[in-house]
């Protein structure tokens, strides 16, 4: 009988599946490498609107590098430029022209369901320079939307 109730109770544990179709997905924030942060100094003539741009292969990479680097080599302060995109997607937030020093910082990168959200911060400074500050992050591997918050 105890053999019985054994093999009932096995059968009964291996049968189960704990995985629950129905459990709503847990936005959950992502960790991310900081590639690149600073300003374009080049009045417009990069050719970048503001935006937030996800980056998911080399050739999207060099061209918004080479963007960049059209008037000062920007690129050249990066820690990295190597990105291995089966493995990771780059994340570009750039602002708009500004008349005064401004920086712009990502806080953070929630992964929802539908997409990416990404909050950022915007700082003035006292400058006479005309910049467009901008703020490039390497993220895991998505093909989510991209969300911008402030």
């Amino acid at each position: 009988m105890k053999t019985i109730i054994l093999i009932l109770s096995l059968f009964l544990s291996l049968g189960c599946n704990n995985s629950d179709p129905q459990t709503p997905f847990q936005s959950t924030e992502i960790t991310f490498t900081e590639i690149g942060k600073g300003a374009l100094f080049g009045n417009g003539v990069e050719n970048i609107s503001q935006t937030s741009l996800l980056i998911n292969n080399q050739t999207e990479w060099q061209n918004l590098m080479n963007q960049m680097d059209s008037v000062n080599n920007i690129s050249d302060t990066f820690p990295e430029t190597n990105i291995d995109f089966e493995t990771f997607s780059i994340v570009a937030v750039f602002l708009e022209i500004k008349g005064n020093g401004w920086e712009v910082v990502i806080n953070t990168i929630i992964e929802n369901e539908d997409n990416i959200t990404i909050s950022t911060q915007e700082t003035e400074f006292v400058s006479t320079v005309i910049t467009q500050p901008f703020h490039i992050v390497k993220i895991p591997k998505t093909s989510k939307e991209i969300v911008t918050e402030q």
